[in-house]
């Protein structure tokens, strides 16, 4: 497994070891120990999800103002582009935010630390994203920010108006929501 630094530090691209011939491949998308050894983070995964969306689909930008989760994301079918954003106001990255394309393709993953928000847009006919989380879900704790807030100012690859949900539809602005210290 390799690590990627990213332009917010606490941020990171994992690129597992892929082992390929001509009946598939096959590679560990999670090992606690090297996890530790590479990362220094001691972290405890608690829930696992799976999500599939179509062409077009963006969600995001979701986070847990109590709770907060850490997630381990990375995409087993298609293609999205993930986000994470800095919310934390004691950060010099604060209101940063960091996009790359994670594929069944790559294998990548991305380390989304608590305290930033999440997001991505399906950039493929459909896709499959699986997350890792350090903290459980809690529907009152959670919170989104607009996908197009113009103080974020993020880069969507969007070749049209995206396909989002009623709750992302009514997401809070930058400057309104709720953020951490």
């Amino acid at each position: 497994m390799q690590i990627i630094p990213t332009t917010l530090p606490d941020v990171l691209i994992l690129e597992p070891k892929v082992f390929g011939d001509d009946r598939g491949f096959f590679f560990e998308s999670f090992n606690e120990h090297l996890w530790q050894n590479l990362t220094g983070l001691d972290v405890r995964f608690v829930q696992h999800n799976h999500s599939r969306s179509a062409g077009g689909v963006l969600r995001g930008l979701h986070y847990q103002i109590q709770q907060s989760q850490g997630k381990l994301v990375r995409v087993t079918a298609g293609e999205v582009f993930d986000v994470a954003v800095d919310l934390r106001r004691s950060s010099p990255f604060f209101g940063q935010w960091f996009g790359t394309l994670l594929s069944a393709e790559n294998k990548r993953l991305m380390w989304v630390p608590p305290g930033f928000a999440h997001g991505f847009c399906v950039t493929s006919d459909s896709a499959e994203f699986l997350y890792l989380t350090t903290d459980y879900y809690a529907p009152e704790h959670e919170r989104c920010i607009s996908w197009n807030d113009p103080d974020l100012n993020i880069s969507w690859p969007l070749a049209a108006e995206p396909i989002i949900s009623a709750k992302d539809r009514a997401g809070t602005s930058f400057k309104a929501a709720d953020l951490f210290t």
